[in-house]
Parts: structure tokens; C-alpha cells; sequence
């Protein structure tokens, strides 16, 4: 269950994300509105997920896991470009994810 909220969590985040870049600079308010409350719920997942795990742990976790669920999001909504630098990272900050899995 705590897994799950993480991943939630960075998700949550990574939309709030994309609402944050369409918002313009906090210029139009419908998603300058959802930015804030997708936010807010990201950090509910977060700290419920957090009562029993170790704090840098499971931060990183979710800084990791909304890295990666942005660079999709941004490939996708944006049409961000993808580079081999740009997989090389993604990689490493996925190899960093699970690393931080294990017990």
C-alpha cells in the first residue's frame, strides 16, 4: 500500500506538473487552480506513505518515480524531445529507484 501511494503521489505531482506549464506563469487560472490541488493531494500521498518508511528513502522514491512520469508526460503533452543524454539519465534515475527498493 505504501508503494502505491508513492507512485500516486508522483504522479499527482508530475500532472500538477503539466498544469503548472499550462497555467503560463500562473496567468490562467483554471489550471493554475488544479496545479494547487493536485499538489496538495500529492503531498497527502506522500506524507500518508511516509508514517512508517524512512524519510530520505521514500522522498527520493517519489522525486524519482515523478522524474520519470514527467519526462513522459512532457514527451507526450509538449512534444518535449527525447535524446540519448535524456535516456541516459532517465535510466540511471530509474536504476537509482530501485536501488532504493531494495531492504
Amino acid at each position: 500500500m505504501r508503494f502505491s501511494l508513492f507512485i500516486f503521489a508522483a504522479i499527482l505531482y508530475s500532472v500538477g506538473g503539466v498544469c503548472m506549464k499550462a497555467s503560463e506563469g500562473l496567468t490562467r487560472l483554471g489550471p493554475s487552480i488544479l496545479l494547487f490541488v493536485l499538489f496538495c493531494l500529492a503531498a497527502a500521498c506522500q506524507a500518508l506513505g511516509m508514517r512508517h518508511a524512512e524519510m530520505g528513502s521514500s522522498y527520493l522514491l517519489v522525486l524519482g518515480l515523478e522524474a520519470v512520469s514527467a519526462f513522459a508526460l512532457g514527451m507526450w503533452f509538449f512534444g518535449d524531445p527525447i535524446t540519448p543524454g535524456k535516456l541516459a539519465a532517465l535510466a540511471l534515475i530509474l536504476a537509482g529507484v530501485a536501488l532504493l527498493r531494495q531492504p
